[in-house]
């Protein structure tokens, strides 16, 4: 099956086509991780985006129900270098072709990624169109051009849950080999509300390890919604598309803090930004891997650390006799943390629970926790 990708500035690549035969679009940005395809095309935040794999061989281990960071890839697309027609892991249960195609991913393979990657690197993220249905490469980079822009648009509440739920140790979702921390056995269980702006399932595990009995909520629930649930503590989730236009949720945080222990990530972290008067911009290519460095100014530490973000916090908008900046990236020196001098609110742009990724940053959690027992007593 052949395939075609067509950038909006004109740039083609051909290639072969697996997983679901016919067209994608959306913008086009690269991911670094070595593993983790599974979790990455599962992970909300990816929605509306083509996703390039640094890693030149995917598909090798197949797929698995355990490794899902939500019901359904929210991937557009995905680009390899080779692409496996099997899969050989003890733990696979579906091949990943036929997973692709089962969740209407197209796969764009045998290109040189290497030239894509380094076209995005050098240009900026773009928008793109992959096919199997037609070889017109003018027509389909017209339709590129044609795509809506990620700047200004809310992708938030379009994958949100559209009900609340709960989550703890006794959900099936949490998996045997993530038991509660040692620590958390005799512990009192706390209730953390979690926004679920585009939220993966190992966050709730995580919260879940320390004790914390969690429930999500939609996108757009309001502050008094929220604290009508009692929560010890609010939690801001992941998610796509540009913070700004997420005013709905600027606003809950404005009117929850100071009141409740408050974490955000990813694009929580933006969304605290925001309602701390900060300002965001976008990145020319995004941080999209596991492998990126970031130094906790508190500790003088430095992170390997999972990202997935386009968006980030202009470190130079926050006023700084209010907000403290805990962590910047060692790549590009984007703001990477903020915690607020007075109340009890902290975010981080990057993913602590990585899923693809490392697990250095995984006390951030346990800094939540401590922060909401400190609250409550």
């Amino acid at each position: 099956m052949q395939a075609i990708l067509a950038l909006e500035d004109g740039r083609i690549f051909r290639g072969e086509g697996y997983g679901h035969p016919g067209e994608c679009q959306g913008e086009v940005v690269f991911n670094t991780s070595l593993t983790g395809y599974q979790e990455i095309a599962t992970d909300p935040s990816y929605a509306g985006q083509i996703v390039v794999l640094t890693n030149p061989q995917i598909g090798n281990y197949g797929t698995n129900q355990a490794d899902n960071e939500a019901s359904k890839p929210f991937i557009e697309g995905l680009i390899v270098r080779e692409f496996s027609p099997i899969s050989s892991n003890w733990r696979s249960e579906q091949v990943t072709d036929e997973y692709m195609e089962r969740f209407q991913v197209p796969v764009l393979a045998e290109i040189d990624t290497r030239a894509l990657v380094r076209h995005l690197r050098n240009n900026g993220v773009m928008r793109g169109v992959i096919s199997t249905l037609s070889t017109d490469a003018e027509a389909l980079v017209q339709k590129a051009r044609k795509i809506r822009k990620m700047d200004g648009t809310d992708l938030a509440k379009v994958v949100s849950t559209k009900a609340i739920y709960h989550f703890d140790e006794n959900d099936p979702r949490y998996q045997a080999g993530d038991p509660l921390l040692p620590s958390m056995v005799d512990a009192a269980p706390l209730h953390v509300v979690a926004y679920d702006f585009g939220i993966k399932q190992n966050i709730l595990r995580m919260l879940a390890r320390e004790n914390c009995k969690v429930t999500v909520v939609p996108a757009q629930t309001s502050a008094e919604d929220v604290l009508a649930l009692k929560p010890n503590g609010v939690f801001l989730s992941n998610g796509p598309g540009d913070p700004e236009p997420v005013d709905y949720a600027v606003k809950a945080i404005r009117g929850m803090m100071g009141r409740v222990p408050v974490f955000g990530i990813c694009l929580g972290h933006q969304l605290c930004g925001l309602a701390l008067g900060g300002k965001t911009y976008k990145l020319k290519f995004g941080h999209h891997g596991g492998n990126h460095p970031v130094r906790n100014n508190v500790t003088g530490k430095v992170e390997i650390t999972a990202h997935n973000h386009n968006f980030a916090v202009d470190p130079d908008s926050v006023n700084a006799n209010e907000v403290e900046l805990t962590h910047v990236d060692l790549n590009d020196n984007t703001l990477e943390g903020l915690r607020h001098k007075s109340l009890p609110l902290f975010s981080v742009q990057y993913h602590p629970e990585a899923a693809p990724g490392p697990h250095d940053s995984h006390y951030l959690f346990r800094d939540f926790r401590q922060m909401m027992e400190e609250w409550k007593g």
